[in-house]
C-alpha cells in the first residue's frame, strides 16, 4: 500500500482535563496530556501555540482542543496536533484569564518583545552546573520582578563546551564557567535593582570576567 493511502487526516475536537505538559530536552515545550472520556491522550502543540502557553496552567483544568488527527492505518496509530486550545465551556468564569492557554496575539507579541537570556542546554554545560545556573537566573528574575520583561531561553551548543556553563545576556555579553553563586552579581550588572540605589556607595564591586560574542561563532 502506498504512503498516500496508508494515512488518513481529519479534524478533531476534544474536551478533557489537563494532566501535564510534555517537555523535551528539559526546556522545549512539545505538547500536553489530556484526560478524556476515552482515556489519556497526548496532543502535540503547533509551533504558534508553544510560545503562547502559560506553563502555570493548573492540572485538572477543563480544556477544549481543536486541530487535526492523523491516522496511520499501516501502523494502527493515531496522532493529534492542536491548532487551537481554549478553556472548555464548563470552565469559563472559573479559570482566571491569565491561566488560560488560549492563543493570545497580544501575549505572543509581548513574549517576542522580552529581553532574552540564552543558556546552553547541551549535556556538557548541564554537567558543569548549567541546571543550577538556570535555576539561579529564574530566582534572580523573580526577586527583581522581571519575569514579564526578561525570559530565559535554552539553546543548542554554543561551541564552547569545555568552558561551560555558557550564557549570553540580552546585550550579547557572553559568560563562561559561571557558577550559580555568581548569577545575582551578573544580574545586578545588567539589570540594576532600583531598590538598592539608595543604599551606601561603599559596597565592594564584584568583578566578573566576561567577553563579548564575536560574530555568529557561538
Amino acid at each position: 500500500m502506498s504512503a498516500s493511502y496508508s494515512t488518513d487526516t481529519a479534524e478533531f475536537c476534544l474536551e478533557g482535563r489537563f494532566i501535564n505538559f510534555v517537555i523535551k530536552d528539559g526546556y522545549k515545550l512539545k505538547g500536553l496530556l489530556l484526560a478524556t472520556s476515552e482515556g489519556e491522550c497526548y496532543i502535540k502543540l503547533a509551533k504558534h501555540l508553544r510560545a503562547a502557553f502559560d506553563l502555570r496552567l493548573p492540572p485538572g483544568t477543563w480544556l477544549q482542543v481543536v486541530g487535526y488527527k492523523k491516522n496511520d492505518i499501516k501502523k494502527d496509530k493515531v496522532t493529534f496536533k492542536a491548532e487551537r486550545v481554549m478553556a472548555a465551556r464548563s470552565e469559563i468564569g472559573r479559570v482566571p484569564v491569565q491561566e488560560t492557554p488560549a492563543i493570545n496575539t497580544a501575549k505572543a507579541k509581548s513574549a517576542k518583545n522580552k529581553a532574552t537570556i540564552l543558556v546552553c542546554q547541551k549535556s556538557d554545560c548541564m554537567k558543569r552546573g548549567g541546571k543550577a545556573v538556570c535555576q539561579a537566573l529564574e530566582a534572580a528574575l523573580s526577586n527583581r520582578g522581571l519575569e514579564d520583561q526578561v525570559t530565559i531561553k535554552g539553546t543548542g551548543c554554543m561551541k564552547n563546551c569545555k568552558a561551560g556553563p555558557n550564557l549570553v545576556m540580552p546585550d550579547k555579553t557572553r559568560y563562561s564557567r559561571i557558577p550559580a553563586a555568581q548569577v545575582p552579581a551578573i544580574m545586578d550588572k545588567h539589570f540594576p535593582d532600583k531598590r538598592l540605589e539608595q543604599q551606601p556607595d561603599n559596597l565592594e564591586e564584584v568583578v566578573i570576567p566576561h567577553s563579548k560574542v564575536r560574530g555568529n561563532g557561538w
